[in-house]
């Protein structure tokens, strides 16, 4: 008969074993995490090919059929019933591009007549046209593009990068969105929620622009710097104590890592906003017209709007990941298209293409452009199928781009079926594209884990494969 001290202990392997098992893991997880910084720069699973990244992200879902995957059956199916039934879609009467296609480059890349600024880069651009994701719906999809999974809080992937990366310059934040968006999971697609505090993105609204303002809180116009170092020594001990009392706190000890570096940044980052500093020649570049009335010198004026003030904030990007940023996200709205596609689709495009072009040219001549991974993107594409007088929805088969950073350049990866509906060929799924941007930036998806909740979390799930044939 066995007593219940030797059915404890020998019951799946003893629970005293199990709770070693789990120290233990513990233990080693703190051991591998830098301590006294958690943003120090870490070393990769293998050598990277990129060093630093930028997010175009175009909120709202841009019409592949209408600006990189070029469609001619769809033109001249225009205003045919959409097929039904078995590989068919259904939804109403195809709607041909009312934009004109040519080739590019050496490379011969399709693009529309909207991007004729970018269209001069074609040979620098890695062509994804095989893009999928889970649903169609703008809030699920933008989170699972940004987290991986949009059932449950996650990290983003700015938090990934930076916890994988850590960062090079201790006065500036590793992650930072600018003008991110309000709707379709907000905060949640720059945070880090079970991450450590210090590795979710710091925001740059344009409500914090204005003139002569900077960051709002970044300083304390009450206190000099050292009475605010006093102030913080003081809040600092009181954090330190309560984490000493609690034990080991992720929670506490990220809050203890931003103040500082909310302090340090109050010396270098007002430097990185003003725009004013570079050349008229850099800020025709990206199409940065003079701000009118009361811009400030940060140039992010409230009056000014289109591709200007879409390039103050691709400049910005620049200046950040120039000064050891490792992950910049630059987003726009308004890529909702269901109607009035022509004149719409135009105007959003029309902001974008001379900042981006822009963009890569600055890159390129600053030798940036070979280790910085430019993304361009957004949460879906457009259905093939009219809703009026523009396009509805479509998650089934999209395109992004990439340039720099170890991609393959002057290459088109994937390919929807004749109407754009659907991804046939060399599909990629959102979680492909997460581990292909991972293992650029010298990380494997799968090893790059942070326990929670009993388990080894990553960006990727449990899904997702590097797509080998975008690296150069």
């Amino acid at each position: 008969m066995l007593s219940r001290r030797t059915l404890l202990k020998t019951t799946c392997s003893g629970f005293g074993y199990l709770a070693f098992a789990a120290l233990a893991h513990e233990q080693a997880a703190l051991a591998s995490s830098p301590k006294t910084n958690p943003l120090a720069p870490r070393k990769t699973h293998f050598a990277p090919r990129a060093k630093r990244v930028i997010f175009l992200c175009m909120e709202g879902g841009p019409s592949h059929v209408d600006t990189f995957d070029y469609k001619p059956k769809l033109s001249t199916d225009d205003g045919k019933s959409a097929p039904r039934g078995r590989g068919g879609f259904g939804g109403g009467k195809l709607l041909g591009s009312p934009f004109k296609f040519s080739q590019h480059g050496k490379s011969g890349l399709w693009m529309s007549e909207l991007f004729p600024e970018l269209a001069r880069h074609a040979d620098r651009l890695c062509m994804l046209n095989g893009m999928h994701t889970d649903l169609p719906n703008h809030a699920q999809a933008f989170l699972q593009m940004h987290c991986g999974i949009y059932q449950f809080p996650r990290p983003s992937l700015g938090a990934w990068v930076l916890y994988g990366l850590g960062t090079t310059n201790e006065n500036l934040p590793g992650f930072i969105t600018i003008n991110p968006p309000q709707t379709n999971g907000g905060a949640a697609n720059y945070a880090a929620s079970f991450l450590p505090a210090v590795h979710q993105g710091t925001r740059i609204g344009r409500g914090n622009f204005g003139s002569g303002e900077q960051v709002s809180n970044l300083r304390n116009p009450r206190r000099d710097l050292s009475a605010q170092r006093v102030q913080l020594d003081f809040v600092q001990d009181l954090n330190r104590a309560t984490a000493e009392s609690l034990g080991e706190n992720p929670e506490i000890e990220g809050l203890i890592s931003s103040y500082e570096l909310a302090f340090r940044m109050q010396g270098e980052f007002p430097k990185i906003l003003d725009l004013g500093k570079e050349s008229a020649a850099t800020q025709k570049l990206y199409g940065i017209e003079e701000t009118r009335g009361g811009g400030g010198r940060s140039g992010f004026g409230p009056t000014s709007g289109g591709s200007s003030n879409f390039g103050r904030q691709c400049l910005l990007a620049r200046r950040l990941i120039e000064a050891g940023v490792r992950f910049v996200e630059v987003t726009m709205g308004g890529w909702d298209h269901h109607r009035n596609l022509k004149e719409s689709l135009t105007n959003s495009c029309t902001a974008i293409d001379k900042p981006i072009a822009g963009l890569l040219t600055d890159l390129q001549s600053r030798g940036l452009l070979d280790d910085t991974l430019v993304l361009w993107g957004g949460e879906f594409g457009r259905s093939p199928y009219a809703q009026g007088d523009g396009r509805d929805h479509n998650n089934k088969g999209f395109t992004m781009w990439m340039a720099g950073g170890g991609v393959k350049p002057g290459h088109i990866h994937g390919k929807t079926d004749d109407h754009g509906y659907e991804a046939v060929e060399n599909k990629v799924h959102i979680h492909d594209w997460h581990a292909t941007i991972l293992h650029l930036l010298g990380l494997d998806h799968e090893k790059l884990t942070y326990r929670y909740a009993g388990r080894d979390m990553r960006l990727t799930d449990v899904k997702g494969n590097v797509v080998k044939a975008l690296v150069k």
